[in-house]
């Protein structure tokens, strides 16, 4: 969490991830009801950089989402009532996490990605289309352990922004999804030991 009067760091780049993530700001309104521009102590720059890692996240933690569900939806086998209530409670919590991420977005003055196509460019996590015609439970759970994994490494990376320029409402943000999907994580894991 960032201190009080805390120097601002130099921003560190990202050397992981080359390609670029391209965010709007929010739309403008006419003159006459123009709102004054973004002032909350982040320069314009820092605000897009961390906009465009956030996105990158939400992008992560809504494919996660759509997986956990349809693994809900489509469990079988003797782990199934177990699995199935699990990825329930996991797919709704990480849920309204989504309105809180895309939110913190649009508080830094962008818009939100909300589309699937936009989605499937920024995430870290594959789609895999008829898995669940072939797929056990075992293979569901291990899909899920490397899931909430990535989107964790994710997070980190946006952290790092975040903190360099004292952004502690993202900061914050993030903390709270990076325990709760290294906990995921690690119940789930459990599972396969």
């Amino acid at each position: 969490m960032a201190k009080p009067n805390k120097p601002a760091k130099t921003s560190k780049t990202d050397k992981t991830k080359s390609d670029k993530v391209s965010v709007t700001p929010a739309a403008s309104p006419s003159a006459a009801d123009s709102a004054p521009s973004i002032d909350i102590g982040i320069s314009s720059g820092d605000r897009k950089k961390i906009a465009e890692g956030l996105s990158r996240f939400l992008a992560d933690s809504y494919t996660l989402y759509l997986k956990t569900h349809n693994f809900h939806w489509n469990v079988t086998g003797p782990m199934f009532n177990a699995l199935h209530v699990m990825f329930e409670t996991q797919y709704t919590e990480q849920w309204t996490a989504l309105d809180d991420i895309a939110e913190r977005i649009r508080a830094l003055g962008f818009n939100a990605p909300g589309s699937y196509a936009e989605f499937v460019k920024l995430s870290s996590i594959s789609e895999e289309p008829g898995l669940t015609d072939s797929a056990d439970w075992r293979e569901m759970v291990r899909q899920l352990v490397v899931g909430n994994e990535a989107v964790c490494r994710t997070a980190r990376k946006v952290l790092d922004q975040a903190d360099d320029v004292d952004d502690a409402p993202t900061e914050d943000l993030l903390t709270q999804r990076l325990q709760t999907h290294e906990k995921y994580a690690w119940m789930l894991r459990s599972l396969l030991q």
